[in-house]
Parts: structure tokens; sequence; C-alpha cells
């Protein structure tokens, strides 16, 4: 299994960025997705999920109402739309897949994982 997250770099705050996370080695469609991520010196924590169909999403509070969580099952990506972006919002983000039916916000319960994408937000 691979999964391979783009889109991130170097944006303004109170800008957009979207990161996209291309999946292979497993059959995308059966996979409830996440998106984490990581500051420097802080643990990994939750940002957002999907279920296998893309019916149902959940959000960290910190990014509720401005990040949108998406999935194209034909294409075997999710992707993370982020808007008003913050300088807090600076971390390493990991895409992740479960193999379990439900959608979780915990990281442990995650079974496979990209190498993650820098997002900076600058001042």
């Amino acid at each position: 299994v691979q999964l391979q997250a783009s889109g991130g770099g170097l944006v303004q705050a109170g800008g957009p960025q979207r990161l996209s996370c291309a999946a292979s080695g497993l059959t995308f469609s059966n996979n409830p997705m996440g998106w984490f991520r990581q500051a420097p010196g802080k643990e990994r924590e939750f940002v957002a999920a999907i279920s296998r169909s893309g019916s149902s999403t959940y959000y960290a509070d910190s990014v509720k109402g401005r990040f949108t969580i998406s999935r194209d099952n034909a294409k075997n990506t999710v992707y993370l739309q982020m808007n008003s972006l913050k300088p807090e919002d600076t971390a390493v983000y990991f895409c992740a897949a479960r193999t379990a039916y439900w959608v979780d916000s915990r990281a442990k319960d995650y079974d496979y994982w990209g190498p993650g994408t820098q997002v900076t937000v600058s001042s």
C-alpha cells in the first residue's frame, strides 16, 4: 500500500491550499480515510476523516468551517481543501487509510500512512 500526499508548500495567512493524497495497493473505496498533522515539538493530531463512500465527514474543532475533506473513489484520491489558513496550521500533513469499516479520529486506528507534506503558513 502506498499513500502519497502532495500540494503542500508556503502560503500566506488567510489563503487557501489544497492537499491531495493518491492511494495505491488497496481497494480504495473500502477504506475510510483521514488527514492528520504534526507541528514541530507537538504530537500528531487529527484533522479530518471521511467515510468510505464520502457521505460522512468529521473534523477537528480547530479546522471546522475552514477545511473540507473529500474523496474521488474513481481516482483513488482523497483531498483536503484548506481555507482561511492560520500560522498555527503550519505542520506536516499526513494522509492515512483505515482497513476497518468505521471512520475514526484516532491515529492509532489507522493502518497505512503516507510520508506527509509540509504546509507552512506565513503571517
